[in-house]
């Protein structure tokens, strides 16, 4: 495994609270929670490789969501207490991955549209919902392979946030999201090679905090569908009139929701402590 040193910025204190960020963002995506939340947690905004300014994978062999992962293990190990995790998308899956390897070290997992597609290829491969990914992450990689970076970095925003929305982006913001792609690319293969099944899902023993947008695509909203069916006993809430790149495009929306769990989940483990301290 290879070891870089990633970005990280920290604000407040408190509770610990790591924010991992979706496919071709940053840490940047949380601004919004992250003051909403300063005045009563410790957050932790992680740059995954190749995204912010975290370097990008050199090992000699494919990125795995478990590189991904390394980088924020230490944070947990390092958090008095353990650490709540919030994810987006592809850092939704690397929270999910996080709290099935690192039980101990997780109080509670908060993830908006995890995008677990071995969930769905293990499920079905061939039904709609698969399909179209396959689809997508194919014409993305074959646009990155003959050097057409903006091309993949169009296919990869409009099919994540709607045709038209890579043309009225500001130009800043696609040359950032194309400099991102040959980093972003090895975010599918890393997902759809990933281990990660529904029976360890269903052992998690934290509180689970599972969101879909309602307006999203049909590969998350099948994820979000088949995690209802392994993780029952989790929260499962849909969000009205937010697609798969709600986090960013709706931040107010779900920086309300995130924070009322976050601080739902401090007050219950804080109420435990004190009653074991009275036991």
């Amino acid at each position: 495994m290879i070891h870089v040193k990633p970005n990280i910025k920290t604000a407040g204190e408190g509770p610990t609270v790591v924010l991992l960020h979706s496919s071709g963002s940053s840490g940047r995506q949380w601004d919004m929670l992250v003051g909403a939340l300063q005045s009563r947690f410790r957050l932790l905004t992680v740059d995954f490789h190749g995204h912010g300014s975290t370097p990008a994978w050199s090992g000699d062999r494919p990125l795995t969501l478990e590189d991904d992962a390394a980088l924020v293990a230490p944070l947990l190990a390092a958090a008095p207490g353990g650490a709540h995790i919030v994810g987006h998308s592809y850092g939704g899956a690397v929270a999910l991955r996080l709290a099935q390897k690192h039980p101990q070290l997780v109080n509670s997992v908060a993830v908006y549209e995890p995008v677990l597609f071995r969930l769905l290829f293990d499920y079905n491969a061939r039904q709609p919902a698969a399909r179209e990914v396959m689809l997508a992450a194919a014409r993305i990689r074959t646009n990155l392979l003959v050097g057409r970076i903006d091309r993949a970095a169009a296919h990869f925003v409009d099919y994540w946030s709607g045709a038209g929305t890579w043309d009225a982006m500001p130009l800043s913001r696609r040359q950032t999201v194309a400099a991102r792609m040959p980093s972003i690319v090895p975010h599918f293969a890393a997902l759809f090679s990933d281990t990660l099944r529904r029976s360890e899902l269903a052992r998690l023993p934290m509180p689970v905090l599972c969101l879909t947008g309602a307006r999203t695509k049909a590969s998350t909203r099948r994820i979000g569908e088949l995690l209802r069916l392994a993780m029952p006993s989790a929260t499962h809430e849909m969000l009205a009139a937010l697609g798969h790149m709600g986090p960013v495009t709706h931040p107010g929306a779900v920086t309300a929701r995130l924070a009322g769990w976050l601080d739902t989940q401090a007050m219950l483990r804080d109420a435990a402590e004190r009653l074991l301290e009275a036991a």
